[in-house]
């Protein structure tokens, strides 16, 4: 049996409404457009999706400090990369690095970086596998 390396992804953040547009956008461009809210807690899941597959929350937490810890969102290709990270920069990313080639990871990563309006840092990136 094959290992799902995560479950979901549980973001704190100080404000979520301040942060709220960007994520509304990028995880529904991303296909997780059925949003569950509760308090001070979103939730992104695929729509249908079962309630055990992976998702992706956010928890409000007046006491969240940012730090540097990166979450990398994967693209289905370059062009994916493309598409969403315009959704973000769109959506109000901050401190936004157009997409390109890594090559200080491998001549085959290609990603952009960006932050949410508190400072969170986030990633989309697409890893091509090298031509035999």
């Amino acid at each position: 049996m094959a290992a799902t390396l995560f479950d979901r992804v549980d973001l704190r953040v100080g404000d979520l409404p301040k942060v709220r547009g960007l994520y509304d956008a990028l995880l529904t461009a991303m296909g997780y457009g059925r949003i569950v809210e509760d308090g001070g807690t979103v939730c992104y899941y695929t729509p249908g999706g079962e309630r055990s597959a992976p998702f992706f929350g956010i928890d409000q937490d007046p006491g969240h400090r940012v730090n540097g810890t990166r979450i990398a969102l994967r693209a289905q290709s370059r062009l994916d990369v493309d598409r969403l990270a315009a959704v973000a920069r769109d959506a109000g990313a901050i401190a936004f690095e157009a997409p390109h080639v890594c090559e200080e990871y491998t001549p085959f990563y290609y990603a952009a970086f960006f932050e949410d309006a508190e400072g969170n840092k986030l990633e989309i990136c697409y890893r091509e596998a090298p031509a035999l």
